[in-house]
């Protein structure tokens, strides 16, 4: 599984991933915690013309001007689950020295979860931005979206949103 996010820990020879869980819907995701820089609260943003319709905006975060993503309009997510906007929150990730926010329904905790309890990203799933998907993880009472934000966000993503940061910069 070696899309799968770095190992952080063994415990007993099982490998151990450490995973920032959030949800979009009804499903639960999870992202390997060292790309999380940190979490915030929904800010104001500000609309880019012309962007992709996944970006949101820009915010202005401490000074720094950083690229909005939309999860639920990049993975295509039509899930009619009311969200109450104040749950609401904005991921904030470094991805290949560009950072970036996702907006998403609520961070649900800090999850452990052994690398033999993932397994790969069934075939039915294969498809559209199904490379994204490094596998399903086994909770106790639940399943969990494990996410590589690489393929999530391709390098053309990447490109195109270090240009609107540094546009409105």
């Amino acid at each position: 599984m070696s899309n799968l996010p770095a190992v952080r820990e063994s415990v007993q020879g099982d490998a151990t991933l450490h995973m920032v869980g959030f949800t979009v819907g009804s499903e639960e995701f999870g992202v390997d915690i060292l790309k999380v820089q940190e979490i915030i609260r929904m800010a104001p943003i500000s609309i880019v013309p012309s962007a992709p319709d996944f970006l949101e905006g820009v915010i202005n975060l401490r000074g720094r001007i950083i690229p909005i993503i939309d999860f639920r309009k990049r993975f295509h997510i039509f899930d009619t689950a009311e969200v109450d906007e104040r749950s609401r929150r904005i991921v904030v990730l470094s991805l290949n020295g560009t950072t970036i926010g996702m907006v998403v329904d609520s961070v649900s905790q800090v999850i452990k979860l052994a690398e033999n309890r993932i397994s790969p990203t069934p075939a039915v799933a294969k498809g559209f931005d199904s490379d994204a998907i490094a596998g399903v993880g086994q909770l106790a009472d639940r399943l969990l979206i494990v996410l590589d934000l690489e393929r999530v966000f391709a390098e053309h993503d990447l490109a195109d949103m270090g240009g609107v940061s540094a546009a409105h910069a």
